[in-house]
């Protein structure tokens, strides 16, 4: 028998996580509570199962209870200082929601895992929300908005918030990546036209921090990783949870396929786990991965 390779290997476990979290559990939301709650516990068990404590911060919503899943790996050296690895699990309930948002969750449990051996002088923590997608979007029962305010409330000292909204849709066909009609007339030139690669988007005040996570993603992995700090009025990137990071005044960047802008399942019925590109999340992964270590003060310790 021919033992795989570490990329095998991730390969296979993003998509047994896409697979269960989009295929077997399907739709996450409140409307299907069972769902929901199958959603965070296999969150929790795969977090738990790479020895992480895993805390659940809660939050109610009309008559249910929104849950977070929080685990954290210590720094070294500077551990009141945070960095903030997050994903959202739900999903509208017209989708079984495979890039939306289960591809996120995957490699967010898989950079834990990657992370766990390195030595690290901040500390990081791997967060998964509740609660992002309407009718909760841009209100105060965002799982996102609850934790970011927390986080200001104790004067916690969040140096840097990586959002993973939507990285698992890729396509090299020529057109198949369009661009917002916000973008600056004098930047559209410059944006790509196949849907290839991965984006890393901050506001203005961010970009310090996009710097650094694009240095650690190249060193990490190699895969075409496009970089780009916009002003806030350009609601676009405003779209996911790190938007409620920027509201409390921390640094924060989205990483994202680009989501509607590629994605032609996005938020249909046909959104499912066998639409991904798993090679391509594969490298995605170990870039995330990179980056937060080298956000994080430290470096990827090489897998055994």
């Amino acid at each position: 028998m021919v033992a795989l390779s570490q990329d095998e290997l991730l390969e296979h476990r993003l998509r047994t996580h896409v697979d269960r979290l989009a295929g077997l559990i399907g739709p996450r939301h409140f409307g299907a509570p069972h769902s929901l709650d199958a959603a965070v516990s296999l969150i929790e068990r795969e977090l738990s199962e790479l020895d992480y404590q895993v805390e659940r911060q809660t939050h109610p919503v009309n008559e249910h209870e929104a849950v977070n899943l929080i685990a954290e790996l210590r720094g070294q050296d500077r551990p009141e200082e945070i960095i903030v690895l997050g994903a959202h699990y739900d999903t509208v309930d017209t989708t079984p929601g495979a890039d939306d948002n289960a591809s996120a969750v995957a490699v967010l449990i898989e950079v834990a895992r990657l992370l766990r051996q390195s030595s690290l002088r901040r500390t990081v923590r791997f967060v998964a929300f509740a609660c992002e997608e309407p009718p909760h979007f841009h209100t105060g029962t965002m799982g996102s908005q609850m934790y970011a305010r927390r986080c200001r409330v104790a004067d916690e000292r969040i140096k840097g918030m990586v959002c993973l909204e939507m990285v698992g849709y890729y396509s090299n066909d020529p057109g198949s990546q369009t661009y917002p009609e916000q973008l600056p007339r004098w930047l559209s030139w410059a944006f790509p036209r196949r849907g290839n690669f991965i984006a890393a988007v901050t506001n203005l005040r961010s970009w310090k921090l996009g710097l650094t996570f694009r240095r650690g993603f190249k060193r990490a992995a190699r895969f075409p990783l496009y970089s780009i700090a916009l002003p806030e009025v350009t609601q676009i990137i405003r779209l996911s949870d790190n938007s409620s990071f920027w509201d409390q005044g921390y640094p924060a960047i989205m990483i994202t396929d680009t989501s509607f802008l590629r994605n032609p399942h996005y938020h249909k019925p046909t959104d499912l786990p066998d639409t991904l590109d798993y090679s391509c999340m594969t490298q995605v992964a170990c870039g995330v991965a990179g980056a937060v270590a080298r956000l994080s003060g430290g470096r990827l310790a090489t897998p055994t």
